[in-house]
């Protein structure tokens, strides 16, 4: 995979003048010439006159950011991976657009989504090979950071968009606490779980994107406001790795994947044990099923009505089995998620972390399938934060990783140990 410069290296090195913004935008550009046929990433791009044109100061000055197609931007069709918004021009931007473009950032262009971020697959493959996913549901947003294209790029996860994808390609994934970073302006899957997060090369770039783009008041339903973090040095993380009961799903390569980050982890100082958890716990991913297609069916009510013909039959399913639901068993999974979201934090007072796959293993053959999530659901479902970093690889040469997990609201713990582990898995 080809080297490039990270997020906060190319923003030092504008800020100090020893990089033109113009001549990173020309090299970002060339390096989308030259892998954009077979990785196709990109719905559209901005041209390169457009961005020098738009360059202007901030601590983004120069910075190109690919933008997922469910996020809208005024002046890109934003088509949500759906053909019934393929002419789509939003009016305005997003919320975190508008932060990047007033911190000097530059929209590079919009990512592939799945449709509507569900899972009928769109058409970028992984830049590691070809014929295998890059993930999904944030794929083109993940793959865009893989190959070198950009140093950040938007992605959403309402089950395990950001995570697994990041794994996938061999990045570094955050999805921050719920509602710590904007959603106003993204089209929704569910607003009962939906986070937008970040893919970066690395985890101080990650902190870097969380702390520019983060909230920073009030202003939108569930928002929450984090301080800024900062990457606290830490020399005996505690760390528990989760067993679940779907392990079995685990592939060998992805189990020794686990193994040989707790040992690297172990050598380096940190605490490692083992951590069950009661089946309530296990039962809010039945209840993440239940919130996202009631709420499916409510904001595809219109699409069902008048473009039926234009929708996948995955999205038709999902807001079917919404439409089914008795009101009842949606009230008791919302309550479900509000009791788990405090009840786990007593799973956090003997640990910084939990550790645990990200995926079932290497991204799947084929470009159909954009692999189960069935390992970060849970962490979607209660809110709390996680963040993916990329171990070793496969026998096949592709990515393996794992995840981290946060108590809710305690982003800053988990990116410190986040940071300590990708340093003991560098150094390996």
């Amino acid at each position: 995979m080809k080297s490039a410069l990270g997020l906060t290296e190319a923003c030092e090195l504008i800020q100090a003048k020893e990089l033109s913004p113009n001549d990173y935008l020309g090299q970002c550009v060339a390096r989308a010439d030259e892998v954009e046929a077979t990785l196709k990433a990109f719905t559209v791009r901005a041209k390169l006159a457009d961005l020098q044109n738009q360059s202007k100061p901030g601590p983004l000055m120069g910075i190109p950011v690919a933008v997922k197609d469910i996020i809208a931007t005024k002046d890109f069709v934003t088509t949500n991976g759906s053909p019934i918004y393929k002419d789509f021009t939003p009016k305005e931007d997003a919320t975190i657009a508008k932060k990047i473009r007033s911190l000097g950032g530059l929209i590079f262009g919009k990512t592939v989504t799945t449709e509507f971020a569900w899972r009928h697959a769109g058409v970028t493959t992984n830049p590691w090979n070809s014929a295998h996913t890059p993930g999904g549901s944030s794929s083109g947003s993940a793959a865009a950071v893989a190959s070198g294209i950009v140093p950040l790029a938007l992605g959403s996860q309402t089950a395990g968009s950001i995570i697994r994808p990041a794994s996938f390609c061999g990045i570094v994934g955050y999805k921050a606490s719920f509602g710590a970073v904007p959603r106003a302006g993204a089209f929704p899957v569910s607003g009962s779980l939906d986070h937008i997060g970040f893919f970066t090369r690395s985890v101080k770039d990650a902190v870097f994107a969380f702390n520019l783009l983060r909230n920073t008041e009030i202003d939108e339903e569930d928002a929450i406001l984090i301080p800024e973090l900062h990457i606290k040095p830490i020399s005996m993380p505690r760390i528990a790795i989760l067993r679940t009961p779907f392990d079995d799903l685990l592939s060998s390569e992805q189990i020794k994947t686990v193994e040989i980050a707790a040992t690297r982890l172990s050598d380096a100082g940190a605490s490692i044990h083992e951590l069950t958890l009661p089946q309530r716990y296990w039962d809010g991913i039945e209840a993440l099923a239940v919130l996202m297609s009631c709420e499916a069916a409510v904001i595809h009510e219109q699409h069902l009505l008048q473009s039926r013909d234009l929708l996948s039959n995955d999205i038709i399913e999902l807001a079917d089995r919404g439409n089914a639901c008795p009101s009842s068993v949606y009230i008791k999974a919302k309550n479900l998620q509000r009791e788990l979201r405090t009840s786990i934090g007593k799973y956090f007072e003997n640990v910084d972390v939990i550790m645990a796959a990200p995926a079932t293993g290497e991204a799947p053959k084929g470009l159909d399938f954009t692999g189960n999530p069935i390992f970060c659901s849970l962490w979607t479902f209660i809110g709390t934060p996680a963040i993916a970093l990329p171990v070793n690889q496969s026998s096949n040469g592709l990515p393996l990783g794992i995840q981290l997990i946060g108590n809710y609201k305690e982003d800053e713990k988990l990116v410190s140990v986040a940071a300590f582990a990708e340093d003991c898995f560098r150094a390996s």
